[in-house]
């Protein structure tokens, strides 16, 4: 008996196979089917999916035989793999000076006639074969051999999308817990950061009023710059933690949302009957989404209308519709316009397409990039159309 060589590139061939996680897995219905399929079609008792480990070569699948493994040594399946070919076939083995005194040949389960399709992974390693096994010589027409081929790369197929199915819910694990990770830093950070901030604006609004008298108003304007640096800061880091925590969301409080009702409570929000108009344009009544998801993207939209308004009433149109995979939006405004060459990067963290708003604030240019992420989160995309002078619309999308 001639005992099957190994690989020239063995290792590798190894790590390819293990990085599978199939070695001793349960029983796989979809590579049954094909393996009982192979025997059928060849008309043979025995069909193997045979993966050959450093020491053994053991069955993923098998139709007529019992055993799950055999030693390497007298495994046909590992003179396979070592050969060039795509298939290694043995009509008689009885005949064959590699096999005539080989104990799977001279005992149960008697193997005289021989084929394996070999088995690559996707690094181009084979890992075993498919292989048809009869106890009497025999051979196989075109057709067989055509089939067994077919066959085989389906099973690699499977193989393979089982693996970058698992691969992927590894990484999906993997970021989760980053993310996790992530928030949890975010959330110290911002409260370290606050505290001393919070503390700077107490001191300075309470030495402003302290020392008012005393004050010259040069005096004053650097307390006023303090403080609203240190407020702007804090909303800063809001914006931010805000922004970190997106990726990490769970979407799952999922529910009908009446329009109206929305846009009622966050006109109440951020403005007052005076100087702010919402106006609801849609067939829909309620729309199936997520609200606090929502809210924020349209919070961050009608903030942004009223905030960089200097009209005696910031008037505001929302157009909701819908097609058969998404809800669609438009946010419509009579302010001054966004000029064209700041529309592509308004959505871009930290871009803002003004210096100051109405109130004498800087934007801290977070609001519309959170307002993308959400979106995009949410399977839809987001885009600006305006001119200098008409105002702004808002074109955004979610999933249905």
């Amino acid at each position: 008996m001639q005992k099957p060589s190994f690989h020239k590139e063995e290792l590798e061939r190894l790590n390819s196979l293990r990085s599978y996680l199939v070695l001793d897995s349960e029983s796989d219905k979809e590579i049954d089917c094909l393996t009982e399929l192979a025997s059928e079609i060849c008309e043979t008792p025995i069909s193997l999916v045979s993966l050959v480990d450093s020491d053994r070569q053991w069955f993923k699948s098998k139709v007529g035989l019992q055993a799950s493994e055999t030693s390497r040594d007298i495994a046909f399946c590992a003179h396979a793999i070592v050969q060039s070919e795509e298939m290694f076939i043995i009509e008689d083995a009885t005949k064959d000076e590699r096999f005539f005194d080989n104990p799977l040949v001279v005992n149960a389960p008697l193997v005289i006639f021989y084929a394996g399709v070999v088995l690559k992974s996707d690094t181009n390693y084979p890992l075993g074969t498919l292989c048809v096994i009869d106890n009497q010589p025999r051979k196989l027409n075109d057709k067989q051999i055509r089939a067994l081929k077919t066959i085989a790369r389906q099973i690699m197929n499977l193989l393979n999308y089982k693996k970058v199915l698992r691969l992927g819910e590894e990484l999906r694990l993997q970021l989760a817990q980053k993310n996790q990770e992530l928030e949890s830093f975010a959330s110290i950070a911002a409260h370290d950061l606050k505290s001393p901030l919070i503390n700077i604006m107490s001191v300075a609004n309470l030495f402003s009023k302290t020392y008012e008298l005393q004050l010259d108003s040069k005096g004053s304007v650097m307390l006023d710059l303090i403080e609203k640096s240190a407020k702007r800061l804090s909303l800063m880091i809001d914006g931010l933690l805000q922004f970190s925590k997106i990726d990490g969301m769970s979407l799952l409080l999922k529910s009908k949302v009446t329009l109206s009702e929305t846009i009622t409570e966050l006109a109440a929000l951020i403005g007052n009957n005076n100087n702010l108009k919402i106006l609801l344009y849609s067939d829909l009544t309620t729309i199936e989404t997520y609200p606090i998801l929502l809210d924020q993207i349209l919070m961050n939209l009608f903030s942004n209308s009223l905030k960089y308004n200097h009209t005696k009433i910031a008037e505001i149109e929302l157009y909701v519709s819908e097609n058969p995979s998404h809800y669609l939006f438009i946010v419509k405004d009579n302010g001054p316009g966004i000029d064209k060459k700041y529309q592509g990067a308004i959505f871009n963290l930290f871009q803002t397409a003004t210096n100051k708003d109405q109130f004498g604030n800087k934007g801290n240019g977070i609001g519309l990039a959170l307002v993308k992420k959400i979106i995009e989160k949410l399977g839809g995309k987001i885009y600006v159309e305006s001119e200098l002078g008409h105002g702004a619309e808002f074109h955004f999308s979610i999933s249905k």
